[in-house]
């Protein structure tokens, strides 16, 4: 009998695929499910997997893989898609389809599975990385076959044995990792109302938040985070801590318009407190520690980086020649900085480094500056020698 590795959530979609595809396919299923710091019952996720029947099962704690291959690469691109996602979805699909294949190859398996709808970006992320991975494996996608509609397929649950969930007719359609929590459907596919309070969770509301500001203190290391308010501290802890403090606070709600990979533009609300926290204080000191130059060619390379990740090329060459780039600058972002939360607002307030290109001397208008104001002169003539000659033959040419 042929073998099939399902990505495997728990939930009644993917429970539903599950039978299906035993019966569809008249098939073994095995399947897999990962921790990316989406906060389930794991053991209870393997029970019901192994009441439907599946001929075994992966339960992979992944979330220090997650963060050091995914998130950190994330955070040292200024990962942003369209200047707003942090990619929070988007990063964790590789590494899922990553662990797929490499379960099918182990299990011997000719083809992995997933829930991913027709409409989404998931479904190239995770099909792209597979085929890419591993090119002798089918990649099967029942919902984009099967045409059920949310009553046939509890109609389908019902009949089969499947445990309905107690909160089945919840609004929203939610994915969450360690750096972000995605929410959909609703009310939220009306881009013109205000998002309800009950879409979120990890966030309280700006006007909620405590009336005395909070601050944060961020230490990075070769670009990446390692310490918080003085204490060095592990990646998890440290996201899952800056998560706490800044949701606290009401920081991390984005709700944007998004052009989805496929076409359509969609309206999306995330929560992604440590993201936004992190990501602003690390584009701070890279301002500090960069040239100019670099600077502005480091975000042409980080929106391409953020563009790629976003549309399932997380196996595209072109991402690891840019992080080749990426890695060179990230050498120089040592330091810490300040950041100030209050009620919804995030604002760097201070920082410092020992790669600091900022020189007080130079900068300073106190009578002690280094700098010869004297050599301002002919630099402007200079700067706007091209600009002041096209001015001229402009003028002339109306004359």
């Amino acid at each position: 009998m042929k073998k099939i590795v399902l990505a495997y959530s728990g939930g009644l979609d993917t429970s539903v695929l599950l039978k299906w595809i035993q019966q569809k396919y008249d098939a073994e299923v095995i399947s897999v499910t990962l921790d990316v710091g989406q906060k389930e019952d794991l053991d209870a996720v393997q029970a019901k997997a192994e009441s439907l029947g599946v001929l075994k099962h992966y339960s992979i704690d992944a979330r220090e893989e997650f963060v050091k291959d995914y998130v950190f690469p994330a955070i040292k691109a200024n990962g942003l898609y369209q200047e707003k996602y942090p990619l929070s979805t988007a990063l964790s699909r590789p590494l899922i389809a990553l662990k797929l294949a490499e379960i099918a190859e182990r299990e011997g398996a000719e083809a992995v599975a997933h829930g991913c709808t027709g409409k989404g970006n998931d479904q190239v992320r995770i099909e792209v990385t597979v085929r890419s991975i591993s090119p002798r494996l089918k990649v099967l996608a029942p919902i984009r076959e099967w045409g059920m509609t949310r009553d046939e397929e509890i109609e389908f649950a019902r009949a089969n044995g499947i445990p309905i969930p107690a909160d089945l007719d919840k609004p929203y359609s939610i994915d969450q990792n360690l750096w972000g929590r995605s929410i959909e459907c609703g009310l939220l596919e009306h881009p013109d109302v205000e998002p309800p309070e009950d879409a979120f969770e990890w966030t309280v509301p700006p006007e909620k938040a405590p009336d005395t500001p909070q601050y944060l203190t961020l230490k990075f290391e070769d670009g990446v985070p390692t310490g918080l308010n003085g204490e060095e501290m592990e990646p998890i802890e440290l996201i899952e801590t800056v998560n706490n403090v800044a949701g606290m606070h009401g920081i991390g709600r984005i709700d944007h318009i998004e052009d989805r990979l496929i076409g359509i533009k969609s309206r999306e609300v995330y929560e992604c407190p440590a993201a936004t926290v992190i990501i602003e204080a690390h584009k701070d000191l890279e301002k500090m520690v960069l040239t100019r130059h670099e600077y502005q060619f480091k975000r042409q390379v980080d929106a391409q980086w953020a563009f790629l990740v976003y549309t399932g090329l997380w196996m595209e060459p072109l991402r690891e020649d840019l992080e080749a780039f990426i890695e060179s600058t990230q050498t120089k972002v040592n330091g810490e900085v300040k950041v100030k939360l209050f009620k919804g607002s995030l604002r760097v307030v201070g920082r410092s480094s020992p790669r600091s290109l900022y020189d007080f001397k130079l900068a300073t208008y106190d009578r002690e500056t280094t700098f010869d104001q004297k050599l301002s002169e002919g630099f402007i003539e200079l700067w706007g020698l091209p600009t002041r000659i096209s001015n001229i033959i402009k003028r002339k040419g109306k004359s």
